[in-house]
């Protein structure tokens, strides 16, 4: 078992858990998480800078969940149910809402928190092999991160225990272990998690039936309706896993009934390496009022939007004016074949009269300026290559707990870093994340002109405002963005969000150090 810390998060075997929490193994067996977590002992962190959570017994959590990982079916085509790995979860402590459940899908409950909540979360594995759990775009102590070097083992309980400092907006969380993210993912290891503030609450945007997520994915499935992950051969290892059936929400053929007045679309490509190219089937423009991090200060209009795996966008959709019994299809516009199908149909089944003004503006925001970076003029550059067969980041393969001398930042440095996509010889786009940070993308420039085509091809649908924590890297791109690391010292990943691309060895860590 790997070294690990118990600041702010702490692992416990099944027996020390099950004694910890007084109850015994019916309580499990019999699927009542919350029941077996009450009185279990979390140990504090005691060494993180600037804001942070309160590392003392006197002050609990504002909300306690309980969260397992196991094998389950579900029933997605018709006929044979599908084996899957999925997420459940229980309130054990604290908000009843704080937990939602997507309706007849395989995805795990969406989590909403409020910002400056106080969250503990239990995760038990009760998978047959190790996981731990990243919250994708979260600002958390390292130990609260996921990283792979904190997979737990079968049987075991992994607690997080943070406070919510993020903005309001749509992440999500996912498995992390190193080396099987893409298949845990692929096996429907996946949930959203959505933050809320006051500002965002005073601009009076589209809420409960009329805030709707929507969880992008694709899948290959057997004759027999079970997933198919060729990982093997160049289409899985190389481009990574495509599948030729279209999920939204863990459902097939997306349809969603709603009435004549404004919606806000939260969409997340869940996918492990499909880039969706998104527009409206009738032409119209898309209204985008969010991307990962959050609202942006004002909408923009774009007629596509191209969004990478882990990336996230928020459409603002006026349908008053729409007749009922008609539809709005919102259609993948694939870049490399052209081809376009549907994604999701907004069927008009109802009149309703609300107010449709777009909020303006949405949000403010403070961006950080690139004359403030320690390292303005001389960005930290990081190339992406393809070397016998291997994907390498920093020119390296990933280190379960080590970084190179150009991977340790100063904890309250303002930074340039530059990703690099300048590989010949295996030329692909790379949507490159990194933890720990909301960040902003200052510069794109295409340094090789054979790829000229793919990427004017995308350039107009890139959504590169707001804050960000994955940007797509285009085949023969440098892209440069400004990120600041704040309130945390420890070690974080950054990687390519293409599952296969991280689980062959594209992902790095880097160290904040005070």
């Amino acid at each position: 078992m790997p070294h690990y810390s118990t600041s702010s998060g702490s692992r416990l075997s099944r027996r020390d858990f099950l004694r910890q929490a007084g109850a015994g193994l019916a309580v499990l067996a019999a699927g009542s998480l919350a029941g077996s977590l009450t009185g279990c002992t979390i140990a504090r962190a005691d060494h993180v800078s600037g804001s942070a959570v309160p590392n003392d017994e006197t002050t609990p959590p504002d909300l306690v969940l309980a969260l397992r990982a196991a094998p389950g079916q579900a029933a997605i085509l018709p006929g044979r149910e599908t084996s899957v790995w999925r997420y459940s979860g229980e309130v054990v402590r604290g908000r009843a809402d704080a937990l939602a459940v997507l309706p007849g899908s395989y995805l795990g409950p969406t989590l909403r928190l409020n910002h400056g909540e106080r969250v503990r979360i239990h995760l038990t594995n009760e998978l047959p092999e190790p996981t731990i759990v990243h919250w994708h775009g979260l600002h958390l102590p390292e130990e609260a991160d996921g990283h792979p070097r904190l997979a737990i083992a079968p049987g075991e309980t992994y607690t997080y225990d943070f406070q919510v400092i993020n903005r309001a907006g749509t992440y999500w969380y996912h498995p992390h272990p190193h080396g099987t993210t893409g298949p845990q993912v692929y096996a429907g290891l996946a949930g959203l998690l959505i933050v809320s503030d006051a500002e965002e609450q005073a601009a009076g945007l589209p809420s409960g039936e009329q805030d709707v997520s929507l969880v992008l994915q694709d899948r290959l499935f057997t004759a027999d309706n079970q997933f198919s992950y060729p990982v093997q051969g160049m289409h899985g290892q190389m481009v990574g896993v495509i599948g030729d059936r279209i999920l939204v929400n863990g459902r097939p053929d997306f349809a969603l009934p709603v009435a004549t007045r404004p919606y806000r679309l939260r969409i997340l490509n869940g996918s492990n390496a499909r880039i969706y190219r998104l527009g409206w089937q009738d032409g119209r423009p898309l209204q985008v009022i969010g991307t990962d991090g959050g609202l942006l200060e004002r909408a923009l209009t774009r007629h596509q939007v191209v969004l990478s795996p882990g990336e996230r966008i928020e459409l603002w959709v006026d349908l008053g004016p729409e007749p009922v019994g008609s539809e709005l299809v919102l259609e993948n516009q694939d870049y490399p074949s052209g081809e376009s199908f549907p994604v999701a149909r907004l069927q008009i089944a109802r009149s309703e009269t609300a107010p449709a003004a777009l909020p303006d503006p949405l949000s403010v925001s403070q961006p950080h300026s690139e004359a403030d970076a320690v390292n303005r003029g001389r960005p930290r550059a990081f190339p992406m290559e393809l070397v016998r067969g291997r994907w390498l980041l920093n020119g390296r393969e990933f280190e379960m707990a080590k970084v190179a001398r150009n991977e340790v930042v100063r904890l309250g440095d303002l930074e340039i870093w530059e990703f690099v996509n300048e590989s010949p010889h295996m030329a692909m786009p790379h949507p490159m994340h990194v933890h720990n940070v909301q960040f902003q993308v200052i510069g794109r420039e295409l340094v090789l002109p054979q790829f000229e085509g793919q990427y004017q091809a995308v350039a107009g649908s890139l959504v590169d405002e707001g804050w960000k924590d994955t940007v797509l890297v285009m085949p023969g791109e440098r892209v440069r963005i400004l990120l600041k690391f704040e309130h945390y010292e420890g070690l974080y990943l950054y990687h390519c969000h293409n599952l296969e691309h991280e689980d062959m060895g594209m992902m790095r860590n880097y160290r904040i150090k005070a």
